[in-house]
Order: structure tokens, then C-alpha cells, then sequence
């Protein structure tokens, strides 16, 4: 399949993007496992470049509560609309795919639900202690929405035992209203810093995006928000256009913006700053929590 178009204006792929090569054979491998499971992943939907590489290592973002979101952010490629009610087999199936796949540190995530008047909480909930329960030395990584910042929706999930609370902010504040139209910055570093509050020895993270028109002055006010929210990892990765439909890009952050970036965010006393092209919000994930 040929890349979408170019919107007006947008840059042509450096070489450090062109170079990224999709295996399919771990890709169709992975997805036939999926379906048989009758699951989804981010991976997938989102159309994340890492894909094929995660699934040849048998690591999956699982996605839950369905495969419609709520909002409908220019970045993102999943289906908006109205979901269909969340499935109460779901935390099983996700535990037998776990089981059945060796899977030692498992990411969660799901697309905002914000027809639920929890936001979906007690099924995320539901499904991080399915998946504790049935193996206490399995470690969970959950990546969440904002839950329109209602604390008890954010209580409810990080008192469920993840292992990793992960919220990404995915933008500078000034991008908001075209990046992320329903979302607030201030509100996902509230439920960031909650959570840090209400849980310290909980690992938390979050993550953003190059290359939709930031500044590196407005990157670095960025991570002095989030540090000051308590989060302990962050994640910094180029946005790439999943589809015609999607904001253009406006520019591709060379390698070297983004190690003097990650200097930047080590330099401010974050256990762990990922930042490079390809890097995504749970990349790598089993990495830091295995070092910890």
C-alpha cells in the first residue's frame, strides 16, 4: 500500500523515517493471534511504524473497551463514534491471550469512553486485576485516558495495582485545540500528579509528539510540567501521519533534536526520558520496568 498523499506543505521523509522496514511475517503471525482471541491492539488500530517488531517479540499494547473512541483527535487514527457497550468477557480473554503468549509485562489501553459515566473505570479496573490475579509476578502497564479528570474514574484504576500508570499528554498546550479538541494539559497533569500522590512507589509516565509545529522551548516547559506532577518516565516520539485524514506533519525532528532533548529531560531527574523517531509511548515498555 502506497503512503497517503502529502498534505499541502508537508516535508518529504528523511532518511532516518524511510529506513524503518515493516516485517510482515511476525505482523500476520501476531494478528491471526488477535482474532482468534476475538482482541484488539493499539498497535493495529493506531497503525503504530513498531508493530511488526513488537509482534515478532510476542508484546502486544492490548486495547479495551472497544474499538470506537469517544473524541476524535486530529492525530489519531482509531475509529470515532459510538462505541458499542464494553464487554464483561473481556478481562478473560485478555488473560488467556497473556497466558497463552508468555507475556511477563503487558501494556493496556483503551480509547476514551466517554459515554460511560465512569468513563469505562471499573472495566479497566476489572481487567488489570484479572490479569494480577491470575499471575502476581506479571507486570501491568496501563496507559489510560483522562476520564474527563473525574477523580474517583482515576482512583478506581490505580488502586486496581498496575505496576506502570501511564497518561500520555501527547502535545505542547498551544497545539491543544487542533491536536487534542476535548482534552486539557492541565487536567492530564492533575490525574498524573493524583496518581503519584495517592500511590509514590507507582511508576508513572507520559509521552508527546514532535514534529506538529512545538517549539523546543515549549518541549522543555513540557517536561518541567510533567516533573513537576511527579512522573517518572517520559516518552518523546516523532508523529507520523497515519492517514490521509490525520493533521500533516510540519516537520521531521532530526536524531539529534531528540538526544539533546532526552539530555534535557535526564538532566531534570526523570528515572528514564526514551526520545527518538520511532519511539511510542509503550515501546520497549518489559525494558525499564525489568531494570527497576
Amino acid at each position: 500500500m502506497s503512503r497517503p498523499l502529502p498534505a499541502r506543505g508537508e516535508p518529504a521523509l528523511p532518511p532516518w523515517i524511510r529506513e524503518k522496514k515493516i516485517r510482515l511475517a511476525g505482523l500476520h503471525e501476531m494478528k491471526a493471534r488477535m482474532r482468534r482471541g476475538s482482541l484488539s491492539t493499539v498497535c493495529e488500530e493506531a497503525r503504530c511504524p513498531n508493530r511488526a517488531e513488537c509482534f515478532e517479540r510476542k508484546t502486544a499494547t492490548f486495547l479495551i473497551a472497544g474499538d470506537v473512541c469517544t473524541r476524535a483527535c486530529g492525530f489519531c487514527h482509531i475509529t470515532s463514534g459510538r462505541p458499542a457497550p464494553v464487554d464483561p468477557e473481556e478481562p478473560a480473554r485478555l488473560v488467556r491471550a497473556a497466558r497463552e503468549m508468555g507475556i511477563r509485562h503487558i501494556v493496556v489501553t483503551s480509547v476514551d469512553r466517554d459515554d460511560l459515566e465512569d468513563g469505562g473505570a471499573a472495566h479497566w479496573a476489572a481487567v488489570v486485576r484479572a490479569l494480577k490475579e491470575d499471575d502476581a509476578a506479571r507486570t501491568v502497564e496501563v496507559l489510560t485516558p483522562d476520564f474527563q479528570g473525574a477523580a474517583p474514574a482515576i482512583d478506581r484504576v490505580a488502586d486496581s495495582g498496575p505496576d506502570v500508570y501511564n497518561h500520555n499528554v501527547e502535545t505542547v498546550p498551544r497545539l491543544y485545540d487542533a491536536v487534542r479538541p476535548k482534552s486539557v494539559f492541565r487536567r492530564s497533569l492533575d490525574l498524573l500528579a493524583r496518581v503519584k500522590e495517592r500511590h509514590p512507589a507507582m511508576t508513572t509516565k507520559s509521552g508527546f509528539m514532535l514534529g506538529l509545529g512545538e517549539e523546543d522551548e515549549e518541549v522543555v516547559e513540557v517536561f518541567r510540567a510533567l516533573r513537576g506532577a511527579g512522573v517518572d518516565v517520559v516518552t518523546v516520539g516523532q508523529y507520523l501521519r497515519p492517514s490521509a485524514w490525520n493533521l500533516p506533519v510540519v516537520e521531521y525532528a532530526t536524531p539529534e533534536r531528540f538526544d539533546a532533548l532526552r539530555r534535557e529531560g535526564e538532566a531534570m531527574g526523570f528515572s528514564a526520558v526514551f526520545a527518538g523517531p520511532f519511539v511510542r509511548s509503550s515501546y520497549r515498555a518489559e525494558e525499564f520496568v525489568e531494570k527497576r
